[in-house]
């Protein structure tokens, strides 16, 4: 009995703890991936102008990558100039004229949370915060005796969450 005690007991207060720590850091999180929901809008984007030079003869595929333009299409061409819906590519010269939509830096920076790969700088604090609101789910269910209403009732919103979340992921 004492063993459930202390694990009751522990699970709380690192909950409590750990859910302190991590506010701010859910916030930022939060804001984020609202903002990701409208990525394909110009919600808060403003157009930024770029004059770069590139290497010569970069083929469609080069320049979207080059240019980080997922949607980059070549309209025509005319002698070495190209023409896409942003801007224009002189393949003779490598000259880029074009304009993106952009988040304000701030911005941009928070939605880059949830775009980061192994190899960022910023990757352990999203495996850190992955593990802990991991742990959030786990602990949670220390937070009610099992036999109370409480318990019961949650566990039923569980499971709904977790309906719901696998019908939304299918549709």
């Amino acid at each position: 009995m004492d063993k459930i005690k202390d694990t009751r007991s522990f699970m709380r207060i690192t909950h409590r703890y750990l859910g302190y720590f991590l506010a701010g850091i859910m916030a930022v999180y939060a804001l984020s991936g609202i903002l990701l929901v409208y990525r394909d809008t110009d919600f808060l984007k403003s157009e930024k102008k770029y004059d770069k030079t590139l290497a010569t003869h970069l083929s469609e595929k080069q320049l979207k990558k080059e240019l980080k333009m997922k949607g980059l299409e070549v309209e025509k061409t005319e002698g070495t100039v190209l023409y896409f819906k942003q801007g224009t590519y002189d393949s003779a010269t490598g000259k880029a004229l074009y304009a993106k939509k952009e988040l304000p830096f701030v911005l941009d920076k928070m939605v880059s949370l949830h775009k980061s790969q192994s190899k960022d700088a910023i990757s352990p604090l999203s495996v850190f915060f992955g593990i802990s609101l991991f742990f959030f789910v786990i602990s949670s269910f220390w937070m009610f005796n099992p036999k109370t209403k409480a318990f019961k009732r949650g566990i039923k919103f569980t499971i709904a969450g977790l309906i719901i979340s696998v019908i939304l992921l299918f549709i």
